[in-house]
């Protein structure tokens, strides 16, 4: 009898012990269930599985820093070419092109814009040797053509006056076209610099060395409109603009090109929107100054050679375009 008691007591508590097993079983699968079904309320439910963030090296974020200020500076070139591109071939076709060294700016500018166009499309790195050879035409044709003009100036009667500067051929025109030719070499020399270090021009930070450059062409730029407006006697208080927010660019240019890297310039950067803007506003203006001159847009083939220069305003969007690149060199590679 005590053996048969034994089985049974030991039969008992085995069948006891699988069922705490099952039960603990049951609970834990419980527990699971109520944890995923609580998982939403915590958790922004989600139809689609999240994807790991792929993480970008610091090197390749670096390169597209570069390429994207080497674009913007080739877009301000090409603007710069396009509006003396327009500018020289009605002025020298008022000219007759008597000189056929005349057809030179013609042919660079056309050049320049498309290698800027070229530029503009390209995501690579590494300066392209035909662009860099056309900006280098474009740079020196301006240089040749600021001294032709000088030229036309003192061989006219009283020489260097005001008169002759006034109505000879415009000394500062031909040095739009180095400008293009400079924010182009810019460009490819910040193309040029190697992948994952602090683009430089000529030693210094790319991004203090086209701010510099480009304040002291907008102040070039002042110099030549503060002319031609003066010439007009300032009749409209507009004609004032030219002569009033470049030199402000240039200034706060100026003081991106000493200043701090690290600092956000936002000021700056929509002060140099606004030039921006007031170069594309400035053909509006000329194109109603030729209205306003005899017989209007119906005489334009004699008012728009004769009236403001249609072509010239652009100019400005171009250099406060450099500037735009300037800014993002500084705050993309910081160098303090």
């Amino acid at each position: 009898m005590r053996a048969e008691d034994t089985a049974v007591r030991t039969l008992s508590e085995d069948r006891s012990r699988v069922a705490l097993r099952a039960l603990s079983e049951k609970l834990r699968s419980l527990q699971e269930d109520a944890a995923i079904a609580r998982a939403p309320a915590r958790f922004s439910p989600s139809p689609f599985p999240r994807k790991a963030k792929r993480e970008i090296p610091k090197i390749a974020l670096g390169e597209a820093a570069t390429v994207r200020a080497a674009r913007r500076l080739n877009r301000a070139a090409g603007m710069i070419a396009a509006s003396v591109l327009a500018d020289s071939a009605m002025e020298h076709h008022r000219g007759e092109f008597h000189n056929r060294a005349m057809w030179t700016p013609i042919v660079t500018a056309t050049l320049s814009v498309a290698a800027s166009v070229h530029g503009h499309t390209d995501r690579r790195t590494g300066a392209h040797n035909a662009r860099d050879l056309v900006y280098a035409a474009a740079g020196l044709t301006g240089l040749i053509g600021t001294g032709f003009h000088l030229y036309n100036i003192t061989k006219k009667p009283g020489g260097l006056c005001w008169q002759n500067l006034f109505y000879a051929a415009p000394i500062g025109a031909p040095a739009a076209l180095s400008l293009s030719g400079l924010m182009g070499f810019l460009s490819e020399r910040v193309r040029a610099n190697q992948p994952g270090t602090s683009p430089t021009v000529a030693g210094f930070s790319a991004g203090r060395a086209v701010a510099a450059l480009t304040g002291a062409s907008l102040l070039g730029t002042v110099g030549e409109a503060g002319l031609l407006h003066f010439r007009g006697a300032y009749h409209n208080p507009f004609m004032l603009l030219p002569v009033s927010v470049p030199p402000v660019a240039a200034a706060l240019l100026g003081n991106a090109a000493v200043g701090r890297s690290r600092v956000r310039r936002h000021f700056t950067r929509w002060w140099l929107r606004a030039t921006t803007l007031m170069g594309i506003a400035g053909v509006a203006f000329h194109a109603y100054g030729v209205s306003r001159s005899l017989g209007g847009w119906r005489n334009w083939r004699q008012n728009a050679f004769n009236g403001p220069p249609l072509p010239a305003p652009p100019s400005f969007s171009g250099l406060a375009l450099a500037g735009l690149a300037a800014l993002g060199l500084l705050e993309d590679h910081p160098d303090d």
